[in-house]
């Protein structure tokens, strides 16, 4: 079976500070300028926006760890497709109401605007994950030298 091992708290959270803060970095210019909205208020949005989905990174990876566990899948393309198609469906139940409330637009608007957040996030979150897990095992020793190609 292949386990990964447990992730204290504290790699956790620097795990998910790490996502966000790379998230924040690259979308709220991108929104702004996309939606003609001063980078100021979608900058704020875009840290609510990371507050929720950093509490819902850490429980959710809490969780898929746990079920990767009991399962013994491995992580690879599908898994990680998987896992990120999940993650980006709890936050959709959250973010679509907050955004059409911020922005004063409708919920379908709100629903539209996270689409086109969710094709951006969906191969972003897959990516880093997929990079965290390959320098994760290097640093700890785990995994050897593997690349991620040879992760397929």
């Amino acid at each position: 079976m292949n386990q990964p091992p447990q992730r204290s708290v504290c790699e956790r959270i620097g795990h998910a500070l790490a996502f966000e803060f790379i998230a924040v970095a690259t979308s709220a210019p991108a929104l702004a300028l996309l939606m003609d909205k001063p980078l100021v208020q979608m900058g704020a949005l875009t840290l609510m926006f990371s507050t929720v989905a950093m509490l819902w990174n850490m429980l959710f990876n809490y969780w898929f760890d746990g079920a990767q566990r009991r399962l013994g899948f491995h992580r690879g393309l599908w898994a990680r497709l998987v896992h990120a198609s999940l993650f980006e469906l709890g936050l959709i139940v959250v973010l679509v109401p907050l955004a059409a409330w911020w922005l004063s637009i409708s919920l379908l608007e709100a629903l539209v605007l996270d689409i086109g957040l969710i094709l951006f996030f969906l191969p972003y979150t897959v990516a880093f994950n997929w990079i965290y897990d390959v320098l994760r095992a290097r640093w700890t020793g785990l995994g050897g030298s593997r690349s991620v190609s040879q992760t397929l």
